[in-house]
């Protein structure tokens, strides 16, 4: 048994548009009366429980999932999914869970339903007996197929103007969390995680470590220099001869600029030898399609700027900047990425190969396969 309690517009107002994909199946599966339908969508679905941004930072290991007193008198624990979560507050955070985790949460009293959205439009309700909970973990099972690598936006966020053409710069790395591209809002994930995204990937625990890891991003600081110099050298080369340089003769000139720039020998190896690996991951790239079949990588620092990107979202949802300062971050990454590429695809092309030759080392893999998936959404 589900029960709905939907809020149906006035006649005269205008329809209720639901945020997402998501919540567009749910108010769907709600208005059929299919509660099997509404379970399968939430074991996919991101889920939400709001939380005092102090309890949480005094206990960062511990999720109080209150119980509230809704209308007739009903019992609930409140969930939320992404596109309802309510505007950013710098006092009030989000824990991130699953339905598998809302299944094994501690139920002791079954009179207690879960509340899905609910004060929404697309509010309804679930019976939390141990059988329904048991439903639940076996429609999780069957489900299972995590909430990355796949696209999402939602469709009150930005779509058109600076602030979306930045957040576009960012969509490669947010299509690998599997969160919208286009939201600046309340929770790019659930807080603690950020907070140890944070922390264990980039050694940030407040503000001042927040924003020099974010100016180094868009000040191009952050990659290593050699990718764009060889790209730079290539670039150079062909605008003089009107043609493309053999290979040969890109490697030697990059090599022999960077010994005339006083380059250790051991550096000028690295310059040839990157010089090879660039040209070996271009060829994969032409064959997976991040490049047309004459096509080239121009520079790396996309890799930057779409970083730049997400760390200004992340910062948001840590709570180490308010919403203006990191959509004035995003803006400055998208004109910075507009001023050194002519294309989406040059942009992306660069901001793959920049990923590859930090992290994937010719593997060809995950990192590399998260690229051609971006790319091909």
């Amino acid at each position: 048994m589900v029960m709905n309690s939907h809020h149906r517009p006035e006649a005269h107002g205008a329809p209720w548009i639901p945020p997402s994909e998501t919540e567009q199946l749910l108010h769907e599966a709600g208005l059929r009366g299919d509660e099997a339908e509404q379970i399968r969508i939430l074991a996919g679905s991101e889920l939400f429980i709001g939380a005092p941004r102090a309890e949480v930072d005094a206990e960062p290991d511990t999720v109080c999932w209150r119980t509230q007193q809704v209308a007739k008198g009903l019992v609930v624990r409140p969930v939320l999914t992404r596109g309802m979560l309510p505007p950013w507050h710098p006092d009030w955070v989000f824990h991130q869970i699953t339905l598998r985790w809302a299944a094994e949460f501690g139920w002791s009293d079954p009179r207690v339903l879960l509340s899905v959205n609910g004060g929404t439009p697309g509010q309804f309700l679930l019976p939390t007996t141990p059988e329904h909970r048991a439903w639940w973990l076996r429609v999780y099972s069957e489900n299972e197929r995590g909430t990355k690598n796949r696209f999402a936006a939602l469709r009150h966020g930005p779509l058109h103007g600076p602030l979306a053409f930045g957040l576009a710069c960012g969509t490669h790395l947010a299509f690998g969390n599997g969160v919208p591209w286009n939201d600046v809002g309340s929770a790019y994930m659930g807080y603690t995680i950020i907070l140890d995204t944070l922390r264990e990937g980039w050694g940030v625990t407040d503000r001042a470590g927040w924003r020099k890891q974010l100016d180094a991003l868009l000040d191009g600081r952050n990659s290593p220099p050699e990718p764009d110099f060889a790209l730079k050298v290539r670039e150079e080369l062909r605008r003089a001869r009107g043609e493309a340089p053999s290979a040969d003769e890109w490697r030697e000139t990059a090599a022999g600029h960077a010994q005339d720039l006083g380059a250790s020998p051991s550096s000028v190896r690295h310059i040839e030898e990157l010089v090879r690996r660039i040209l070996r991951y271009e060829s994969r790239f032409r064959a997976d399609g991040l490049l047309p079949p004459q096509g080239r990588v121009l520079k790396t620092i996309a890799y930057d700027y779409g970083r730049a990107v997400n760390l200004a979202r992340w910062g948001l949802t840590a709570r180490f900047c308010a919403p203006p300062e990191a959509e004035q971050a995003i803006v400055h990454a998208g004109a910075l990425a507009r001023s050194a590429y002519g294309s989406w695809q040059d942009y992306s092309a660069g901001y793959a190969l920049g990923r590859a030759l930090r992290f994937d080392g010719e593997e060809y893999g995950r990192y590399h396969e998260e690229n051609v998936a971006a790319t091909a959404s």
